[in-house]
């Protein structure tokens, strides 16, 4: 059985099944070599040398399948050339659909923003990812992460113990495999030794918010990915932080991929009670709370501060002043950014309205 734009043909021969697989795989190769947009950004200076459109791209929520390809089928056809999704539990499998939508889609850039290491081995990760690779060429950006320790330890029911140190060796274990074809890793949490069918040199990014962890991306990355950051610590800290570890391991810096909650919206007091939960669940984690003090931004026990966060996160304006603000965050320093939408009003129009923005950047 095959599937032909979308349409599941039965009764056809395994030899034929084989040729449609190789035949389309080398399609989806020729088609990525003349499309000079659809490509993996491994350094900060190759995301500067881009367009501003490519450098922007969109948070999809996952919601159900067929909406959620819909949501990317738009996103594309509007000129939007990267989307982020994020994986967590309740959520669709985010590696399982970017395959289904590598076959319905052709240039657009897939990235997740992130897949938690814990709950999957890097060997199981590694073949998902090098599985998208052969579908869509070029278009995956692996972004993994620790998640949060109440999630891991008190859903999960994993130990999460060194998390920093856990990543480096979990994303050393999939460079291996990806970008060598064989692995021979005798770690701390990993011993590993096995060869993969086939190389697929794909990005992978680590998700960052204190300075430990984007040096860390620096080192072993090919990127970071920021959420929730203030863009000054982004700037101040996150940058010098990851450039600092790329320079001690005499690689090119990779580049930061800055998480941007958006608000289509000039109702100031709106946007304010609109993002305020978002933002909320946030602060009563560790990690981001430790990352909030450290930006300026303490927010105690009983939301003192809150309002001030909340305002420094959200770009808030009409179509017109978004865009405008996308392009000084861009001009500031940040190579790349991650829209995310925060309803108000309308929340499909609302997102439209953001899609438009982006591809018209």
């Amino acid at each position: 059985m095959l599937f032909d734009e979308g349409v599941l043909l039965r009764g056809t021969k395994p030899l034929a099944c084989a040729m449609w697989i190789l035949t389309n795989e080398r399609k989806a190769e020729s088609d990525m070599s003349q499309d000079e947009t659809v490509r993996s950004i491994l350094t900060s200076s190759d995301a500067s040398q881009l367009p501003v459109r490519d450098r922007v791209g969109l948070v999809i929520q996952a919601t159900d399948v067929a909406t959620t390809i819909t949501r990317i089928h738009e996103a594309e056809h509007a000129g939007v050339q990267q989307i982020w999704m994020t994986q967590s539990v309740g959520m669709l499998d985010t590696l399982t659909l970017f395959a289904a939508v590598a076959a319905q889609t052709r240039r657009i850039r897939l990235g997740t923003s992130i897949v938690p290491v814990y709950p999957r081995h890097p060997l199981v990760m590694a073949l998902q990812a090098a599985t998208i690779d052969a579908l869509a060429p070029g278009r995956l950006r692996l972004g993994v992460g620790t998640s949060h320790r109440q999630v891991m330890e008190n859903v999960y029911g994993l130990s999460m113990s060194s998390p920093l140190a856990y990543l480096r060796e979990y994303v050393e274990v999939m460079r291996q495999g990806l970008w060598e074809g064989r692995v021979d890793h005798q770690g701390t949490f990993f011993k590993v030794a096995t060869s993969f069918p086939r190389q697929a040199q794909i990005p992978l990014l680590i998700s960052a918010l204190g300075e430990k962890a984007f040096r860390l991306a620096g080192e072993v990355a090919d990127g970071a990915i920021s959420w929730v950051c203030p863009v000054p610590y982004l700037l101040d800290t996150a940058l010098p932080a990851l450039r600092a570890g790329a320079q001690a391991q005499h690689r090119p810096a990779p580049p930061l991929v800055a998480h941007i909650p958006v608000a289509i919206s000039t109702d100031e007091a709106a946007v304010q009670a609109a993002a305020l939960p978002r933002i909320s669940f946030y602060t009563k984690a560790p990690f981001y709370a430790h990352m909030f003090a450290a930006a300026g931004f303490p927010v105690t026990a009983d939301g003192t501060g809150i309002t001030a966060l909340v305002k420094a996160l959200v770009v808030a304006g009409n179509e017109a002043q978004v865009k405008k603000r996308v392009r000084e965050l861009i001009a500031s320093g940040l190579d790349e950014l991650l829209l995310m939408l925060v309803p108000v009003a309308d929340e499909s129009r609302e997102r439209e309205q953001l899609i438009q923005v982006i591809g018209s950047l």
